[in-house]
C-alpha cells in the first residue's frame, strides 16, 4: 500500500529537492509523477487539497477532440485524441468511453451529411487512438449515424421537426477528477515524491539571479517554513500569476486570461446511457469549418447528470469565484430552451460547480468567446532572465500528462540530467493494472466480503482499481466499518482510510473528493454527521471542530435544494 503520508514541513529545511511544484492540481500531480519517474528528487505542495479547485470542478469530460476538426487544428486533435488514449490505458477504472449524441436538422451545417464527414475526417486522423488498449470496454468506437426514428427512440423529447437523425461519436468521462489526480499523486509518491498538501507557497527563496526554493506557510499548523529545490514549477493554474507577483513582482506578457467554467449537477438520470449535445445560445467566433451555434451537454454520471458548460470571461480573485442564483437561472433557461423536455428548475440542482479555465483574448463584453488553445510554459530565464523557475498553467484537464512531460523535459535540461521520458502513456497509474475492467470489476463483486454491499465493492473497484484492498485492511481491526454511510455506498472503512492513508484533513475532503459521498449533492445531515465522527476520532476534533466542518460543507450545496436527509449520493 501506498500510504500517503504528510511530513512536517519543518523537517523538510534541510533538504535541497531536484524540484519544488507548487500547486496539487493534475498539471502539479502529473509534473511530481513525471519527474520522480526520471529519477528526480521532488517535493510537491498544495495551499489546500489536492485537484481541489479547478481539476475538482472540471466537466469530467476527457476530449477526444472532434471538435477541434472545426478549426482545422490537426494537431490538437491528435493530441486530445492520443491524451484520451493515454488515461484509458494508465486509469482504465477511472476513465471510460462515453458516447456523445448530435441531433442533425436538415441538410446544411446542421445535417447529418456534414457531422458524417466529420466523424470520417476524425478516425482517419486519429487511426492509432486505440493502440494497445487490449480491453474492448475501453477502445474508442467509430463514429456513427442513427436514423430520425432511432434518435427519437432514444431522446423522444427532442424537437421533432426537421430532424433528420443524429450522430454518435466518443468522448472520455472520468469516474471522478480528485481520485485520478490522486491516483497519479500516489504514483508519484511510489517513485519518490514527497507531497504535501495544506502547505501554501507564500514567495521565493533566491540565490542571486536563481530561485532556489519557496518561502511557504503550514496552514494546518500555522508556522512558517522553507521548501529548496534546484527547480521550482509553479503550477499554480489561476493563482500563478499572484504567486509570481507576491513573491518576484512578476508579471507575465501576454497576462493570463480565464474563464469561469460553470456546470450543474442534477441528481437523477437524464439519458440513456448517452452524452447529448444541444444548441447553445453562443457561437465559436474561432471556427473556420463552423456549423452555427456551440454546443451544451447533458451527460450522464454514476446515478447523476451533469449540464453545463456555461463560459464568462473571469477578471476577479479566484478566490472569490462563485456563480450566482441569477446567473443559474439564466443557464436553467438556456438548457430548458434547447431541450424542453428537460423542464428543469432551481430545484433540481443538486450542486454547482465553477473553475477557472485559461481562456483566448475576447473584447470586452463579447458574447461569442474564443477558448483556450494551448497549455502555456514560461521559461522565466528567458523571459524575466530569473533561472530555476519555470510557470504552466494548463488549459484542459486532458492534456495534462503529455504537457508535464513537456515542462520535465525543461527542467531536466536546467538540472543537466539525461533524463529521458518515462512512458506515462503506458504507466499504470496506482490502481490502474487492470486488463479488462469489467471482468476485474464482477470479480470483485463476487469476491467480496459477505458484509460489504456489492455496490460498495462496484464502487470501491472503480475508485481505487487493483488497490480497492487498501481500503478492505481496515476491516481487520473493526469489522463494523464494513457498514455504509446511510444509504450512500460509502463504507465507513473508506472515511477511515481517507484520513490514515491519503491525507485527508477536513471533512470537505473526504465528502467531495475521497469518496463519493457529496459529489452529487448534500447526502444529509445524518450522513455527514456519521463521517464526520469518523474522522473526528481519527483526527482528534473537538464537539466544536467536528460542527465547524459539517457546517463548511453544508455551505457548499445549493440554498434552494431540500435534499431529504439519507437521499442516496
Amino acid at each position: 500500500m501506498v500510504r500517503l503520508h504528510r511530513p512536517d514541513p519543518a523537517e523538510l529545511r534541510d533538504t535541497v529537492f531536484d524540484v519544488v511544484v507548487v500547486g496539487g492540481g493534475i498539471f502539479g500531480a502529473c509534473v511530481a509523477w513525471d519527474a520522480a519517474l526520471r529519477g528526480l528528487s521532488v517535493a510537491l505542495v498544495e495551499r489546500g487539497d489536492f485537484a481541489e479547485a479547478t481539476s475538482a470542478s472540471c466537466f469530467k469530460m476527457v476530449h477526444g477532440g472532434l471538435r477541434y476538426l472545426q478549426h482545422a487544428d490537426l494537431p490538437r486533435v491528435r493530441e486530445s485524441a492520443g491524451e484520451l488514449s493515454a488515461l484509458l490505458r494508465v486509469a482504465p477504472h477511472l476513465v471510460e468511453p462515453l458516447p456523445i449524441l448530435i441531433p442533425t436538422y436538415g441538410h446544411g451545417r446542421q445535417g447529418k451529411e456534414i457531422l458524417r464527414l466529420a466523424l470520417r475526417a476524425y478516425d482517419l486522423a486519429t487511426l492509432d487512438r486505440n493502440r494497445a488498449l487490449a480491453d474492448p470496454a475501453r477502445r474508442i468506437d467509430p463514429g456513427y449515424t442513427l436514423s430520425r426514428d432511432e434518435t427519437l427512440r432514444r431522446f423522444p423529447g427532442l424537437a421533432a421537426e426537421r430532424l433528420t437523425g443524429s450522430v454518435v461519436f466518443h468522448d472520455g468521462q472520468m469516474w471522478s477528477p480528485p481520485r485520478l489526480a490522486l491516483a497519479i499523486v500516489k504514483s508519484a509518491g511510489q517513485a519518490g515524491a514527497v507531497s504535501l498538501n495544506y502547505v501554501e507557497a507564500t514567495g521565493f527563496l533566491r540565490d542571486g539571479p536563481r530561485i532556489a526554493g519557496i518561502s511557504a506557510r503550514d496552514r494546518l499548523g500555522g508556522a512558517g517554513c522553507a521548501l529548496r529545490g534546484r527547480v521550482v514549477v509553479n503550477a499554480c493554474g489561476p493563482w500563478a500569476e499572484r504567486l509570481l507577483g507576491a513573491g518576484l513582482g512578476l508579471r507575465l506578457a501576454p497576462p493570463l486570461t480565464f474563464s469561469r467554467d460553470a456546470y450543474f449537477v442534477v441528481r437523477r438520470r437524464l439519458t440513456p446511457g448517452y452524452g447529448l449535445a444541444v444548441p447553445a445560445r453562443t457561437k465559436d467566433p474561432d471556427a473556420i469549418l463552423s456549423r452555427g451555434r456551440r454546443h451544451l451537454f447533458v451527460a450522464p454520471w454514476h446515478h447523476a447528470t451533469l449540464i453545463g458548460v456555461w463560459h464568462t470571461v473571469y477578471t476577479g480573485d479566484p478566490d472569490a469565484l462563485r456563480v450566482t442564483r441569477t446567473e443559474l437561472a439564466e443557464f436553467l433557461a438556456e438548457v430548458n430552451e434547447a431541450y424542453p423536455a428537460l423542464s428543469l428548475g432551481l430545484g433540481d440542482v443538486a450542486l454547482c460547480h465553477a473553475g477557472l479555465v485559461l481562456f483566448g483574448e475576447n473584447r470586452p463584453g463579447a458574447k461569442d468567446l474564443s477558448y483556450g488553445h494551448r497549455s502555456r510554459v514560461i521559461d522565466h530565464a528567458r523571459a524575466d532572465g530569473l533561472e530555476g523557475l519555470v510557470t504552466v498553467v494548463g488549459v484542459r484537464y486532458t492534456v495534462a500528462r503529455g504537457v508535464a512531460a513537456q515542462v520535465v523535459d525543461l527542467v531536466a535540461g536546467k538540472l543537466g540530467r539525461a533524463a529521458p521520458r518515462p512512458p506515462t502513456d503506458a504507466t499504470p497509474v496506482y490502481g490502474g493494472d487492470i486488463p479488462r475492467v469489467e471482468d476485474f470489476v464482477r470479480g470483485v463483486v463476487e469476491g467480496r466480503p459477505r458484509a460489504v454491499p456489492a455496490r460498495s465493492m462496484r464502487a470501491l473497484a472503480r475508485a481505487h482499481g487493483s488497490r480497492y484492498g487498501d481500503v478492505l485492511v481496515h476491516l481487520d481491526a473493526e469489522p463494523a466499518w464494513a457498514e455504509t454511510l446511510g444509504r450512500s455506498a460509502v463504507i465507513a472503512a473508506e472515511v477511515v482510510h481517507a484520513a490514515r492513508a491519503e491525507m485527508a484533513r477536513t471533512l470537505g475532503d473526504v465528502v467531495f473528493r475521497r469518496t463519493d459521498l457529496a459529489t452529487a449533492g448534500d447526502p444529509g445531515a445524518a450522513v455527514l454527521g456519521e463521517c464526520a465522527a469518523l474522522l473526528a476520532a481519527e483526527l482528534g476534533w473537538d464537539a466544536a471542530r467536528t460542527r465547524e466542518e459539517i457546517r463548511a460543507v453544508q455551505s457548499v450545496f445549493p440554498s434552494f435544494r431540500r435534499c431529504p436527509t439519507g437521499a442516496p449520493a
